[in-house]
């Protein structure tokens, strides 16, 4: 059997009262677990963000465009995107990358049945113990 693994981290916050189309992209991105208090020059929001433009045109990246574009290392790009893509928000297709959707509404729904998978994976599981154990 062989087992897909993705990391989902949801990250509890309230939704900024009033806000920028900025603000928004920046508390999707937090709540996602994507962006944190070590990413100090903000490459992967840049990066979420070169994504998101690629796919709404249709186009995904190589790592090395995403560099050149936003004058990051290759090492810091590949590392975001790995993360991305563990995340299960970014996939990889030969060398290049694109959101899993083409709108965000959309990847969020995909990330949302992951999630209901892995829930209901794990109630199948938790009966069979369950059961297993005469409970």
């Amino acid at each position: 059997m062989k087992f897909i693994s993705h990391k989902i981290t949801i990250v509890s916050s309230n939704k900024p009262a009033e806000s920028t189309l900025n603000d928004e992209l920046q508390w999707l991105g937090t709540t996602l677990g994507l962006f944190g208090n070590r990413d100090k020059d903000n490459s992967c929001f840049r990066i979420f963000i070169e994504l998101l433009k690629s796919t709404r045109r249709n186009k995904a990246m190589s790592s090395d465009a995403i560099s050149l574009k936003l004058n990051l290392s290759r090492g810091t790009v590949v590392h975001h995107l790995n993360k991305m893509m563990q995340s299960g928000i970014v996939l990889r297709e030969g060398n290049t990358y694109a959101l899993r959707a083409n709108t965000l509404q959309a990847v969020i729904e995909e990330v949302q049945k992951d999630v209901n998978r892995t829930f209901y994976d794990m109630m199948q599981i938790a009966k069979e113990i369950d059961d297993g154990l005469g409970i």
